[in-house]
């Protein structure tokens, strides 16, 4: 797929993920807008997936270990054909099957129910560990916030991938710079987040613009030449991507736009198209 291509899905995606929290009146637009380069390169291009068969045992997993960007991950599932676009407007409703957390036992395509943070890359790690054992060959992705890297169950899971040569794991760093209360800085600093992965045992890829199709695709390729490590990307991303409002505001990291602030930020989408 070309990188326009990418792109014009990646802003359709941009699109579904405002009208489902305009619609929730609730919900998280920012990481879910700044990761959505990496939820539409991930289910277009680089993972292994069949959305008619999406239990298929030998599918490439993905963990959404940062689970309250469910938004992005439910609208690239919704693009790719898992489930009708129309039900993202139930998102958080009353009786959905897209909760404000992902849930694997109710949404198609989605890998590993995920919220608490910190947990779901122990899962993702989990699942890389059976496949190995197992002799599969599907490889397992999973999305991390580089606020979420302040837990201490994500450098546990880190130590284990490392120690176990886990080559067919892939963790991703969001690293837009903000978490719910400020910078990551104010609140509890993890940086240098590369020299901490390579302390266990992971190549490290930093990608300066992850929202940037060549730079994903270069990155993604050189995670899959990698042997006997497993790979960490961090990607630097604008949180709110796409939203002139929105991006690098803090503010957007939990709430959902108004109808007059729905229409600007439309509008600044219909742009990109």
């Amino acid at each position: 797929m070309t990188n326009q291509e990418l792109k014009k899905i990646a802003n359709q995606v941009r699109k579904d993920i405002v009208t489902a929290l305009h619609s929730a009146k609730s919900g998280h637009p920012g990481g879910s807008l700044g990761a959505a380069d990496i939820f539409t390169y991930l289910y277009f291009e680089e993972m292994k997936i069949d959305p008619k068969n999406p239990r298929d045992p030998d599918r490439d997993r993905f963990v959404l270990s940062k689970g309250h960007t469910a938004p992005g991950l439910y609208s690239a599932l919704a693009e790719r054909g898992y489930f009708p676009r129309e039900d993202l407007l139930t998102l958080r409703h009353v009786g959905s099957y897209l909760q404000g957390h992902p849930n694997m036992n109710e949404t198609p395509g989605v890998d590993m129910s995920t919220g608490s943070l910190g947990q779901g890359v122990s899962a993702a790690v989990g699942m890389a560990l059976a496949a190995k054992l197992k002799n599969k060959d599907y490889r397992v992705y999973t999305l991390l916030g580089d606020g979420e890297i302040e837990e201490g169950q994500v450098w546990e899971a880190a130590m284990f991938a490392g120690n176990h040569a886990l080559d067919n794991l892939v963790v991703i760093v969001d690293n837009n710079n903000l978490q719910i209360d400020g910078t990551i800085e104010e609140v509890n600093s993890p940086y240098p987040i590369d020299e901490k992965f390579k302390a266990f045992k992971f190549h490290v890829i930093n990608v300066a613009d992850g929202n940037d199709f060549d730079q994903l695709r270069a990155a993604f390729k050189e995670a899959r030449e990698v042997k006997d490590q497993p790979v960490a990307i961090i990607a630097k991303t604008v949180k709110g991507k796409g939203v002139s409002f929105m991006e690098n505001q803090v503010g957007w990291h939990g709430k959902a736009p108004n109808d007059e602030e729905y229409k600007i930020a439309m509008a600044d989408l219909e742009k990109e198209a």
